[in-house]
This record gives structure tokens, C-alpha cells and sequence, in this order.
């Protein structure tokens, strides 16, 4: 009886904590690479290839001098990308977890889930007044148009950087210009539930610096009606206003994943 619960014990933690982690590791294969980790066996890559093939691949894998590692590089382009040929008014290059995802990449009911990576905005970014979204949690099952939480920069007087609540309530806010050239690592945690728990931290790389935060015990992170939720990356803005914007080429590596 002892002996067995000895075991136990050493096996728990092991089965209580899964975590996925994706890198880049070099150019070539990088839409393979991303559905091995996201998707086995699927597409987890939403791009514009449909309307601009001609320059290829929309991520691709670079070499990055700050960070002294291989990074993914997420291209947008004012003409002619669009949203997967489906909607023209807007484009999209993102990375996502959905269906076909294996169950520890899904945040469940009760579940406890920490998404962490880094990302480095070009100096100069120009988002939209609309939208320039740059991470969404998105509910899968039921009442799952909205985005449930959204990273998202925006233009105004002073460019914003926003962490938006069931895509309408701003919870948090900084100056765009502060992570603008520089390397920022994000860690955002979600025990999910009608009444769950959120918070989320951006700091720089370099000296570790914090440059937003916003934490609640009391918030809604699933609606009822909702199956599970997911995470996304990338660009996705609006071209209602494409005089706005430029081209623009966002770094993101260490997507990580880790189910409690």
C-alpha cells in the first residue's frame, strides 16, 4: 500500500501538467512545422495565398539578432491580401488551434490554461482605426462569432496597444510606441468558466520590464453555451481605411501552451 502510494505521488504532477511549446527552427517547412504542433494533420494557417501567391508564403522562419535564435516573421500586405478570399474589406494572417486540434491544445470548463511568447513590433507600426488584431481567444460552439479576449493595436491621437473583453470592453491599455523595435515576452492565464479567472502580463525581454498587466478573479472566459476555447496569432486588420497602413512584417516565436 505504501509502494503504491509513492507512485502516485511522483506520477501526479506529470499527469496534471501538458504543455506545448512551438519554435522555429530554421527557413523551410514552416506552415509544415506550424500544423505538426497546432494541427497534426490539418491547416492550422489562415493566409492570402489565394490572392497573392506570387510571394509566396505568408510566414515565414528568420533569423533574429536580439534574440540569437530563428523567429517566425508574419507578412501582411496593404494590396492585395485580403481575408482568404472570403472577406475583402479586411486581412488576415494567422496561426490558430480549432477542432482538429488534439484536447490539450482546447481550454475546457474548469480547466486552467497559460498561453506564453514573445513578439516584436516593427518601429513605425501603423494599425488601423478599426482593428489590427495581434491575438484573440475565440470560443468554439454556440455563440462563437465574438472573440471572447483580444491584443489588439489600434490609431488614434496616440497609437494604443488594448487587451479588449468579449470584443468590446477595453480592460487594459498602453502606448503603442512602447513596444515598437523591442522583444516583449506575453504570459496570459485563463481558468476558464462563466465566472473564471484572467490575467495577462507583457514585459520586455531585455531587462524585464512591464509594460502592461491586468489580472481578475471574476470574469467571464467561456459563455454558456461555448464547447471550448482557443487561441490565435497574427495579423488581422481592417482595410476600411487601407491609406492608414503600410506593409508590415511581425516577429513571434515560443507559442506555448500548458494545460493545469
Amino acid at each position: 500500500m505504501k509502494l503504491h502510494f509513492a507512485l502516485l505521488v511522483t506520477v501526479l504532477p506529470y499527469i496534471c501538467h501538458s504543455q506545448v511549446v512551438l519554435k522555429a527552427n530554421g527557413p523551410g517547412n514552416t506552415y509544415e512545422l506550424i500544423n505538426s504542433v497546432l494541427a497534426p494533420g490539418n491547416e492550422a494557417v489562415e493566409h492570402p495565398e489565394c490572392v497573392h501567391a506570387a510571394f509566396g508564403r505568408h510566414i515565414a522562419e528568420v533569423w533574429d539578432e536580439d534574440l540569437k535564435e530563428n523567429v517566425f516573421e508574419f507578412y501582411s500586405h496593404v494590396s492585395p491580401d485580403n481575408d482568404r478570399c472570403e472577406k475583402l474589406d479586411r486581412q488576415r494572417v494567422e496561426i490558430k488551434t480549432y477542432e482538429p486540434s488534439p484536447d490539450n491544445l482546447k481550454g475546457t470548463l474548469g480547466e486552467t490554461v497559460t498561453y506564453k511568447w514573445k513578439f516584436k513590433l516593427p518601429k513605425g507600426f501603423q494599425p488601423s482605426g478599426s482593428f489590427t488584431h495581434l491575438h484573440q481567444i475565440k470560443a468554439v460552439g454556440g455563440s462563437q462569432d465574438l472573440p471572447i479576449f483580444t491584443l489588439t493595436a489600434r490609431k488614434g491621437k496616440i497609437n494604443q496597444l488594448l487587451v479588449i473583453h468579449d470584443n468590446e470592453t477595453t480592460i487594459a491599455s498602453a502606448n503603442l510606441s512602447e513596444f515598437e523595435g523591442v522583444w516583449v515576452e506575453i504570459t496570459e492565464k485563463i481558468k476558464i468558466g462563466t465566472n473564471g479567472t484572467y490575467s495577462i502580463s507583457i514585459k520586455k525581454i531585455k531587462n524585464g520590464e512591464e509594460l502592461l498587466s491586468f489580472s481578475s478573479e471574476n470574469i467571464m472566459t467561456i459563455r454558456p453555451d461555448n464547447d471550448f476555447i482557443r487561441p490565435k496569432w497574427g495579423i488581422y486588420r481592417s482595410l476600411k481605411k487601407a491609406q492608414d497602413l503600410r506593409d508590415e512584417a511581425v516577429r513571434f516565436n515560443a507559442f506555448s501552451i500548458q494545460e493545469n
